[in-house]
């Protein structure tokens, strides 16, 4: 993997070419809606869905915020999926925390 310091874009497709390596399947740049009482509102963008399950919000930062926090649930809510891996490659040593959608 790559040391620290790169671009979010860089740990993105390092990611996805990683995942892929292993025969799981990543995609990138994955939307969805968010609506409310039936109207459309706009939509987000997770920086990686794996295997269809799991969403994956990749940060360059010195620590962990609370937005980082609640953007990974908003997804997980406009996404329907109940997991969500938020990593930090700012650091040395790489960051994660998961995410989990209480339903």
């Amino acid at each position: 993997m790559l040391d620290a310091g790169f671009l979010e874009k860089i740990y993105e497709r390092a990611m996805i070419q990683e995942l892929r390596l292993r025969g799981l399947a990543a995609k990138p740049q994955v939307t969805f809606p968010v609506c409310c009482k039936g109207q459309y509102l706009g939509e987000y963008l997770a920086d990686l869905v794996g295997e269809q399950m799991l969403i994956v919000e990749l940060k360059c930062v010195y620590r962990f915020a609370n937005e980082h926090l609640a953007q990974c649930v908003h997804y997980l809510k406009a996404s329907g999926l109940r997991v969500a891996l938020l990593i930090n490659f700012q650091r040395p040593k790489v960051e994660w925390k998961r995410v989990l959608l209480d339903q």
